[in-house]
């Protein structure tokens, strides 16, 4: 069952916009209470340790071709796992979720720049319009319907940083077709452990200069959430989709994070859903299966399947 999970693309990358949604909404939940970069630091480090055990001997036949291409694998951890996340949970402590969520739809146009500028790949117009179409049902679920609210939307340097952090993840995304011929769990476990390892000196310094980590309950759930879920299975599932579809086909479903998103309000929060919920729905899935069925399938990396 779990081989198959693997050769089904597009529900990889639908379970992976559902657990980061979580994620968001999460880490803007704990802000205040866990410091951004420590939540980062037990994140990847928690992840890095639930793996070791399954990955090692993948690591070990691994380490000469990591020994090799050491300069594209840092840049992989370094803009994906060190810095992306980081940056992420420390706009949190600015800005609500809801601008998070927003800011993520810049992340298929921002990949289709990096995808040109890093490997030639374009856009096909079916990409383009299943891309617009999404965008603007992410548009109708975050003003509720009515377009004066984006007006209302106050903007501040969480929000900058939200957009920083997703052009990183964009080039992360578009270096994945650069990543060496390896197994896929020796490439997670190395970049979720050297993402961690580039991460140590910043959580250090937080510890000493930065705000009071409150180690309780809600603290120690929210870490085994985003190690096991944002990190583990979505960075794994993440990369196996666009190992197979490539990273134009794939950046339409980060369109659906606002949509999750709100969702998880609705179930969690109590918050009431409306006519422009299911509006906003049917575009968001009506653009993404655009993309998906009319852009070009290019695969993206000789990695080995084991």
């Amino acid at each position: 069952m779990f081989r198959r999970l693997f050769d089904a693309p597009y529900v990889l990358l639908t379970l992976v916009s559902l657990f980061w949604s979580g994620n968001i909404v999460l880490g803007r939940h704990v802000a205040g209470q866990v410091p951004p970069v420590a939540l980062a630091w037990f994140r990847w480090m928690l992840a890095f340790a639930i793996l070791l055990p399954f990955t090692w001997r993948y690591l070990r036949q691994d380490w000469p071709i990591i020994r090799r291409n050491l300069g594209v694998l840092t840049l992989l951890s370094l803009s994906g796992i060190t810095l992306y996340n980081t940056i992420y949970y420390w706009a949190l402590q600015y800005s609500p979720a809801l601008n998070g969520l927003l800011m993520t739809s810049t992340g298929p146009l921002l990949i289709a720049a990096w995808s040109f500028a890093l490997i030639g790949e374009k856009l096909s117009l079916g990409q383009a319009f299943g891309i617009l179409l999404s965008l603007t049902g992410v548009v109708v679920i975050i003003c509720r319907g009515d377009l004066s609210v984006l007006t209302g939307i106050d903007f501040n340097i969480g929000d900058v940083l939200f957009f920083v952090a997703m052009v990183l993840y964009a080039f992360y995304s578009a270096l994945l077709a650069k990543r060496p011929a390896m197994s896929r769990y020796g490439f997670l476990a190395f970049s979720l452990g050297w993402g961690a390892a580039l991460l140590t000196p910043a959580f250090i310094w937080e510890r000493f200069e930065g705000p009071s980590l409150h180690f309780d309950g809600l603290t120690l759930a929210s870490i085994v959430y985003v190690a096991v879920f944002p990190s583990v299975l979505a960075y794994l599932f993440f990369n196996r989709g666009v190992e197979l579809v490539g990273p134009n086909r794939a950046a339409p479903f980060f369109h659906l994070m606002p949509m999750f998103g709100s969702v998880l309000a609705i179930l969690f929060l109590g918050e009431t859903p409306h006519l422009y919920h299911a509006v906003g729905y049917a575009l968001v899935l009506g653009g993404v299966i655009t993309a998906t069925l009319y852009g070009r399938r290019k695969a993206v990396s000789p990695a080995r399947s084991s």
